[in-house]
């Protein structure tokens, strides 16, 4: 009876997303908002069907989590459709960069001195709030490889960079709370900011020129054999793993190489295509022919890139439901109160102040207008990428200094759940009714 159970309720979740979600897209709600009360509701405030705890089932979650955000960079990746040297890509990498690296050491000083944190933990809570998330922010994001908006095309270059570069500041907070006072400032060596420049640029090179070398190898193997034909979701996942796994093995940051291969893929579809979108290069498809335009030469590239994004985005909701509804479950299963002053307090001063000045840091002299610069400001959504980093700070650190940051953790992502997943359609409908009034 209690699978029975199981099956009728993720089998109605999932009917009711199908069916409601492009009613959601209208209303000021999200469907991670929909996706963490039912996690909740399976804990013992509701069914008592589930019981995760953040720290015991810390190696689970994060392994699920981790699949979850290699799916979505990967998407993230394949929507940014522009030349690799354009000058709109200045924007998300100041924000991927230079945003995060303001982020935290603003955030660990409001950990230090406000939440009386040590410097180790201080650092590590800063290192998992520091990336915005790239699966939650639907309503913010690139919906299709033609949008060049500079706002939504910010806000998800932003969201694939910075949880790779993430990791690092997760390491250097777990080996500060492992080193005895006063030995700290030993960690920050040359050895650490070389390892650092290698992550990026190997990930970087590695994620690259897979992408770009397994596309041009099916794309020719396609057009030039008529081989190679459909499947195109293992072509997908294998490049995904593939790349992960690469970037690790050289010891680089896997997310950002992952990031990486979905880029690279689209830009060796839009070189193909030349000036014209993906719809107008594939043209018509014959449905009692689909390899035809699948092996065709001027359609080859389009086709393939198409199906995977489409792909990779049903992988990417499903993945959605399936994290949220964790985090669900672990906030209902979660001892004492989660809002605290002190949870209140990092929520207020994260939102309102340290993302603010990061992102106003990160864009000086840059071309965003002042309306865009206030809701990339205000759209710093933490979610899932925080929680990964909190499994992944909970299975490598020390407990007492990891477990105390579990709420402060979710307090945030709870807040930005709801705070941001309300605010994302009324504020994102008037930027376009905006923008169409200047153009």
């Amino acid at each position: 009876m209690h699978e029975t159970l199981w099956f009728l309720i993720v089998g109605a979740v999932l009917v009711f997303m199908g069916v409601a979600a492009t009613t959601l897209q209208r209303l000021p709600v999200s469907a991670a908002m929909f996706y963490l009360l039912t996690g909740y509701l399976l804990g013992p405030p509701g069914f008592d069907l589930l019981r995760l705890d953040m720290v015991a089932d810390a190696h689970v979650l994060r392994v699920v989590t981790e699949i979850a955000l290699l799916v979505s960079l990967f998407a993230i990746g394949l929507r940014l459709r522009l030349g690799v040297f354009d000058k709109l890509w200045t924007v998300p990498l100041r924000l991927g960069f230079v945003a995060m690296l303001a982020t935290i050491p603003l955030l660990t000083l409001f950990g230090v001195y406000v939440l009386q944190l040590a410097w180790g933990p201080a650092l590590l809570l800063a290192a998992i709030l520091a990336p915005t998330d790239p699966v939650l922010a639907h309503d913010v994001q690139v919906h299709n490889p033609g949008d060049h908006d500079l706002l939504r095309f910010a806000l998800s270059g932003e969201g694939g960079l910075n949880d790779g570069i993430a990791l690092p500041f997760a390491a250097l907070g777990l080996a500060v709370c492992a080193t005895p006072a006063g030995h700290a400032a030993g960690l920050l060596d040359l050895a650490l900011v070389g390892g650092m420049v290698w992550g990026v640029a190997g990930a970087i090179l590695i994620g690259g020129g897979l992408g770009w070398a397994t596309t041009h190898a099916v794309a020719w193997l396609r057009t030039r054999h008529a081989q190679a034909l459909g499947l195109e979701g293992f072509f997908a996942l294998g490049l995904i793993v593939l790349s992960f796994g690469a970037a690790q093995l050289a010891n680089t940051y896997g997310f950002l190489a992952v990031f990486a291969a979905g880029v690279a893929m689209r830009r060796v579809e839009h070189r193909a295509s030349g000036g014209i979108s993906p719809r107008q290069a594939i043209g018509t498809v014959d449905s009692e022919d689909v390899e035809a335009t699948a092996a065709h030469p001027d359609k080859a590239h389009a086709y393939m890139t198409e199906s995977v994004l489409g792909f990779t985005i049903e992988l990417e909701r499903i993945a959605e439901v399936a994290v949220m509804a964790m985090v669900g479950n672990v906030l209902a299963n979660l001892p004492g109160r989660l809002f605290t002053w002190q949870t209140v307090a990092l929520c207020a001063a994260l939102f309102v102040i340290v993302r603010p000045a990061a992102v106003e840091l990160s864009l000086l002299g840059s071309s965003a207008t002042p309306t865009q610069r206030r809701l990339m400001s205000w759209f710093g959504i933490r979610g899932i990428g925080s929680f990964y980093y909190l499994a992944y700070a909970l299975e490598n650190g020390a407990p007492a200094d990891v477990t105390r940051l579990v709420p402060l953790t979710l307090a945030v992502i709870a807040a930005s759940v709801v705070i941001h997943g309300v605010s994302a359609t009324p504020l994102m409908n008037w930027y376009h009714r905006l923008r169409s009034r200047e153009t």
